[in-house]
């Protein structure tokens, strides 16, 4: 079965990291959440999360993918630990999938992965720096280039986290899970 870290980091963006870990359990995909030491997370709109362990429990342990949760200083408290730098290159190196979210493809830009790639991030979330030698694609809402999976922000998490699970498992199973969700297109109230 798969496997999937998600750090949370103080301050994150927490409809983007529950709604992954929720829609990649529903796919029976094993995610394990760690906070950067073992206090509880209190995300960008204090809700408090409550870790599975820490990341130094699992940082030589296997996994799949990792998904990072942007949201704003969580991203910048992901950036600043070298941890989560050495955690991302290993994993590269390793042919595994890194997936970032809203302003955590930073990260990945700081960690010297999205060299070439095709990405897609929060608006504003990534400088002339960061985006040297990549392919910005502000008009999708997920992005795919080999193992890098990037996306906007809270409103694509369901789209983000959709994508992984067929990454992971499959299109056939992203189709058993997303009718659960009830994901329907409604005229919008605004028109």
């Amino acid at each position: 079965m798969a496997t999937v870290l998600v750090p949370l980091a103080q301050g994150c963006e927490e409809l983007e990291a529950v709604t992954v870990i929720d829609i990649l359990r529903r796919a029976k995909i094993t995610v394990v959440t760690v906070g950067l030491d073992d206090q509880p997370v209190i995300a960008s709109r204090e809700v408090k999360l409550i870790p599975d362990t820490t990341l130094d429990a699992v940082l030589n342990d296997d996994f799949d993918m990792i998904v990072l949760p942007g949201g704003l200083p969580g991203a910048d408290n992901l950036n600043a630990d070298p941890r989560i730098h050495s955690l991302l290159k290993k994993m590269n190196a390793d042919g595994k999938f890194i997936a970032a979210i809203c302003a955590a493809p930073k990260i990945l830009a700081d960690a010297g992965l999205l060299k070439h790639k095709r990405i897609t991030y929060y608006p504003g979330a990534l400088n002339a720096i960061h985006l040297a030698l990549t392919t910005p694609c502000l008009g999708q809402t997920v992005v795919r280039d080999g193992t890098i999976i990037t996306s906007r922000g809270p409103g694509t998490a369901m789209d983000f986290a959709l994508k992984l699970v067929e990454v992971l498992l499959g299109e056939e199973t992203r189709r058993c899970v997303e009718p659960g969700l009830v994901r329907t297109v409604e005229a919008s109230l605004y028109s």
